[in-house]
């Protein structure tokens, strides 16, 4: 008979088990308990390694992560330790975004413009953000290696060779792009984030609308900032929305700003004016409101005629999206709050003081805190426990 040995750590990890195997020699053991055991230990490991994303997304650096960690689960492990396994749990979330391995809990089904009343028409939102993220550049990771150097020499073991050095950012911030999906209760949400161009946004749009069958909604409405990179993949995946609406407070913003340049910052006049102006789109409608700016541009000269212009220009770009009394008249939102709340959650994480992050890693990150935004936590995670004993 053969004799294998080795220790399993409890779900505790202080006190080791020494498990014993008999087998015949050459042949193998076949003994029933042994699966058993073996799921046992798998599901300890799952465990902590969703108490440890857990913690890592209310924490504010890995090492905080590590000892909450050894205080909720007696396990011990570096900040590096829990870094590293942390980033392969977001990038394994990322890939199966991508490939689709992981069924999304709810689809535009479940999606009812009155919360209350299953009969109702299903209603989906659609939004897309960018967001800034700080990364780490080329001069900080070189400064980074010399005191992980520095700190390994004065520790006097012997170690394994440093990874090889990934190129740093230039410049140190980057726009990650988002995607929304959620309902009329804000309940059912689908998120993700991407570091990539607009048009890996629009393959994303296209791919999280089909994994909800966005096409089978019976009202599909967005509601963006107008920026040109969110329209263009829109028309390209051809998301087929009934209307893609331009969210008010950035109509706001800007015709604020030309109000600042024309009459001033503190102008009585200017801010009747702006009043006026913001009235007429959303309860007149685009064509009678363009109709009063085209004689309001007519009177001023320079710099003022400047900023006059330049509104002009801002709104005539989205007159397709400046469709208020429309929207209104069908129940349907005119700001893109739930997107920007997700662009602030998903970056929560990426922007404690001092943070910088490789663009891959800042992803991963992203990729957790989106599965708490979707509320599918829950679902992606047992789809990684064994099954429990009978």
């Amino acid at each position: 008979m053969g004799r294998q040995e080795y220790t399993v750590l409890t779900v505790n990890g202080r006190l080791a088990i020494r498990r014993v195997r008999w087998h015949e020699a050459g042949v193998g053991s076949g003994t029933v308990i042994d699966g058993y055991l073996d799921r046992a230990e798998r599901s300890i490991s799952v465990a902590v390694r969703e108490l440890a994303c857990r913690l890592n997304g209310g924490g504010t650096n890995f090492d905080r992560t590590a000892e909450n960690l050894r205080a909720a689960a007696q396990v011990e492990a570096s900040g590096e330790t829990r870094r590293v396994r942390i980033e392969g749990e977001g990038r394994a979330v990322s890939a199966a975004v991508r490939d689709g391995s992981r069924p999304n809990p709810w689809t535009a089904a479940d999606g009812h413009a009155d919360p209350k009343d299953a009969t109702s028409p299903t209603r989906i939102y659609f939004g897309c953000d960018g967001v800034m993220a700080p990364l780490v550049t080329a001069a900080e990771k070189v400064k980074r290696r010399e005191q992980v150097k520095a700190k390994r020499k004065r520790c006097g073991k012997t170690r394994r060779p440093l990874p090889r050095m990934t190129r740093g950012a230039d410049p140190s911030y980057k726009e990650f792009k988002l995607v929304a999906y959620y309902d009329e209760s804000k309940e059912h949400r689908l998120v993700f984030g991407t570091k990539w161009n607009h048009e890996a946004a629009g393959r994303l749009m296209r791919r999280l609308g089909s994994r909800i069958d966005l096409s089978g909604a019976g009202e599909k409405v967005g509601i963006v900032d107008g920026a040109p990179w969110i329209r263009r993949p829109v028309e390209s995946q051809s998301l087929l929305l009934d209307a893609l609406g331009l969210d008010f407070y950035h109509l706001a913003e800007n015709v604020r700003k030309a109000r600042r340049v024309v009459y001033g910052e503190t102008s009585a006049d200017g801010m009747v004016w702006a009043g006026e102006v913001l009235h007429g789109f959303r309860h007149d409608g685009y064509d009678a409101t363009w109709e009063r700016l085209v004689s309001w541009r007519g009177r001023w000269p320079g710099v003022k005629q400047e900023a006059a212009e330049a509104l002009m220009n801002y709104v005539s770009d989205r007159r397709e999206m400046i469709r208020y009394p429309e929207f209104a008249a069908k129940g349907w939102p005119i700001g893109s709050g739930p997107t920007e709340a997700c662009c602030k959650t998903l970056t929560r994480r990426l922007k404690g003081a001092g943070m910088r992050w490789d663009a891959a890693n800042a992803e991963a990150i992203m990729a957790l805190e989106a599965l708490r935004d979707s509320n599918r936590w829950k679902t992606d995670w047992d789809l990684l426990r064994p099954v429990s004993f009978p």
